[in-house]
Formats: structure tokens, C-alpha cells, sequence
């Protein structure tokens, strides 16, 4: 077992499967701990994780994807540096993104993307994932087996975005081959490409996409993107349109593959809690909520403090770099009992951080959470004795699995699957 007080959580690979450990063993010195190697104040705490979400004014989002790697430049002097961050905001990896923006342009950028997916395209949408939850499990349904992953999760969760941002139809394809092919996972956040080749293919996709709806509007949601203004109804630049639609489905599709694949993991090895929820369908939606607090897709958010601050009585200086561990806060024994139990009728279930808080609350959520109950729905309903393959994985008592070799992320990259097709 490794030594906590001297592991580094940003390249250790035992803490890429399991951290909570690691994190336990944190928030039982205090719920904001140093860590010694990259000099990161790591929050474990609920209560202080909230706090440092609910304060945009004090923790600047400016490094919110790359934490400590390759952070400002130094040194970080004086009881404000908000003047250094705004100097070198753009020097920051995910600069042009809008998880790293503040207010007022993250106010603005928000409320944009909040115009593109509206309630009533949502609800267009889950009519998309109904009919195309179905169209997937056809293609391994009759085997008796898959790979949950790369035969449902993966393609489902890219398509069911593509139509939310109406990608035409004809072009599915052509996202499904780029974006389902050739991702090295191997490299970790921080160390050496910063630049996300997917999201190079979104951006210039989208950017198309919006210049020609801007030139010859179809009426279709596209269109209604292009259309789209800020609040002050100013016309954002095409680039801006383009970044926000990228950035949204890049990440909600990354994240809402790791919900679909620990839900069905789960189910695989409990079968108790399968026909739970196979007899109790209502139980579904806090199912998917107890999930998002156990196995967390996001391990954590990074923040910059601006000015020297106090949070949960630790004393933080200005420029000192956060991580918000929302997997960690998510087991805070002082906000849900039994913290490491899998409770499916877990009554604040849904105060988990998984989607963080604050300003910076994923817009995606509802359509991740509609996304898991819809499959849930139609998987239970098409497949019997879901069950996990121990010819992949070994024997119950012995499981191994492939873990996505990142801080950031946690989840696991492959999960086969048995099953009699009901």
C-alpha cells in the first residue's frame, strides 16, 4: 500500500482505480489537506467543497482543467493576484473553454449555452434516446454478451448530443468514426499534449455548422443555435458558438459514459440491487443519483484562490491552487451516513457534487440523468441476468479491471458483459 503522506495523486496509478482511500485518509487530518508534491490544497470536505464552489469572487475557475500543470507564472506575490491571473489567463490550458471562465464572461457564455439547450429540446431529445437505445442494443442483443462500453455507452452517449445539438443525421457517422477511434487514453491530464484532438474536429465541425445556418437558416436547431445572443442581444462571434457546442459535447459525453458503465458494473456484481430495481422502476432516478455519489465520473474541479481567504478555518493564501475532490465530498461521513454503502432509496441521494455547484453546475445534467434513466429503462427491459464476464475480468472474488488513467476522470474503459436476451 502506497505511503499517503508522500503519494502523488497525479501519477500514481494505484490512485486512478481507487482513490478513496487516499482520500479517507485526507479528510481524517482535515477536510482541506496540503498534499506534499504539487503543492495543491486538496478539499475533501462537503461543507468546505461548497464553500469554495459558492465563491467565484475569491476562487477564480481560471484553472479549473489544468490545476497545477503548468499553473502561472511565478512567483505569486501579494495578497491579490487577480491583475496576474487576468494578464496570463490565456496562457492557461482550455483557455477559450467555458469551465475556466469567471464572471462576467462566463455569466454571458452561460446564458448562451443555456439558450441551446432549452427545455423543450430536451424534451425532443429523450424521444431521440428512446428510439436510439433500442437501435443500439440491436446490435449486440442476441449475442448473449458485449462490451458495454464500445457496443452501447460510447456510441449512444456521442449520438444522443449529436442530435440535442442537431448535427444533421447524415453527418452521424462521420462524428461516430472520428470520435470513436484512435483517443490515446494513455497519456494523463497535465503531463504532455494539452490539446484535445477531438475537440480540434468539434470546433471545426460546429464552427461549419454555425456559418452556414448564419447564412442560409434552415429551421432546424442548428439554425436556432446560430440565432442565439447573448442577453444583452449582442451576436456572439462564430467562434464562441462553435467553442461552447464543442465543449458541451465533448464533456457531456465523456462523463455520462462513466455513469452508464458504473451503473452497469454495479448491477453485474449485485444482483440483489438488479432485480430491486428490475421489480421497482421508480427506483430508477435516485439509482442514478446514489451512483453519481458513490463513483463520481469527475474526481474533482481545480480552483485558483485570488486573495488570501479562510475556508472551513484553513488559512489559504492568494495563488494558492484547490482541487474540490466531488468524489471525496460525495463520502463526507458528516453529510451522508454509511457514506460507502450503496443505499438505492438513499434519501439525499441527490446532494451529491458530482456535477459540482455553484456557478459552474454541469449544464448537462439533466441530460445525463435522462440519458442513464432511459437506457436503464430499455436495458433492463431487453436484457436478463446481466451479469459481468469473469472470462474478462476474472471471478468474483478476484475482479480486475482497466481504469482511465487520469486525476480527473474516474471510470472504468472496458466492461463485458453476459446476459440472456429476454
Amino acid at each position: 500500500m502506497a505511503d499517503f503522506d508522500t503519494v502523488d495523486f497525479f501519477r500514481d496509478p494505484t490512485l486512478f482505480a481507487d482513490p478513496y482511500a487516499y482520500w479517507d485518509h485526507l479528510r481524517a487530518k482535515c477536510p482541506i489537506t496540503r498534499e506534499p508534491n504539487h503543492d495543491v490544497m486538496m478539499v475533501t470536505g462537503y461543507d468546505e467543497a461548497v464553500a469554495v464552489y459558492s465563491d467565484p469572487a475569491t476562487f477564480s475557475s481560471c484553472n479549473s482543467v489544468s490545476g497545477p500543470f503548468p499553473g502561472l507564472p511565478g512567483p505569486l506575490d501579494g495578497d491579490d493576484i487577480s491583475e496576474q491571473i487576468e494578464a496570463h489567463r490565456d496562457d492557461l490550458p482550455f483557455s477559450d473553454q467555458l469551465p475556466t471562465f469567471d464572471p462576467p464572461k462566463h455569466t454571458a457564455q452561460r446564458a448562451l449555452l443555456m439558450r441551446l439547450i432549452t427545455p423543450k429540446r430536451l424534451k425532443e431529445n429523450e424521444e431521440f434516446m428512446w428510439r436510439y437505445a433500442d437501435r443500439q442494443i440491436d446490435e449486440f442483443a442476441s449475442k448473449g454478451e458485449c462490451e458495454f462500453i464500445g457496443e452501447y455507452a460510447g456510441p449512444y452517449t456521442l449520438l444522443v448530443i449529436a442530435d440535442l445539438l442537431g448535427v444533421p443525421e447524415s453527418d452521424h457517422d462521420v462524428f461516430t468514426n472520428r470520435l470513436t477511434r484512435g483517443i490515446d487514453n494513455s497519456k494523463r491530464a497535465g503531463e504532455s499534449d494539452m490539446a484535445h484532438k477531438p475537440l480540434e474536429f468539434l470546433y471545426e465541425q460546429f464552427r461549419e455548422y454555425i456559418e452556414d445556418r448564419r447564412k442560409n437558416p434552415r429551421g432546424d436547431v442548428m439554425s436556432g443555435m446560430a440565432a442565439a445572443t447573448f442577453p444583452d442581444g449582442s451576436t456572439p462571434p462564430v467562434h464562441d458558438v462553435a467553442l461552447i457546442a464543442a465543449n458541451l459535447f465533448a464533456a457531456g459525453q465523456e462523463t455520462t459514459v462513466r455513469l452508464l458503465a458504473a451503473a452497469l458494473r454495479l448491477l453485474g456484481e449485485r444482483p440483489d440491487i438488479q432485480q430491486q430495481l428490475r421489480a421497482h422502476r421508480e427506483l430508477i432516478p435516485n439509482f442514478v443519483e446514489e451512483m453519481l455519489r458513490i463513483e463520481s465520473p469527475i474526481k474533482g474541479d481545480f480552483r485558483l484562490a485570488r486573495h488570501r481567504t479562510t475556508v472551513g478555518g484553513t488559512e489559504l493564501p492568494a495563488g494558492t491552487t484547490v482541487m474540490v475532490l466531488n468524489g471525496a465530498a460525495n463520502r463526507d461521513p458528516q453529510r451522508f451516513e454509511n457514506p460507502t454503502e450503496f443505499l438505492i432509496e438513499r434519501p439525499n441521494a441527490r446532494q451529491h457534487l458530482a456535477f459540482g455547484h455553484g456557478i459552474h453546475t454541469c449544464a448537462g445534467a439533466p441530460l445525463a440523468r435522462a440519458e442513464a434513466r432511459v437506457s436503464l429503462e430499455r436495458l433492463l427491459d431487453r436484457l436478463a441476468d446481466i451479469r459481468i464476464s469473469e472470462s474478462a475480468h476474472g471471478p468474483a472474488d478476484a475482479r480486475h479491471y482497466d481504469y482511465v488513467p487520469t486525476y480527473l476522470l474516474q471510470g472504468i474503459m472496458r466492461l463485458h458483459l453476459e446476459f440472456t436476451p429476454a
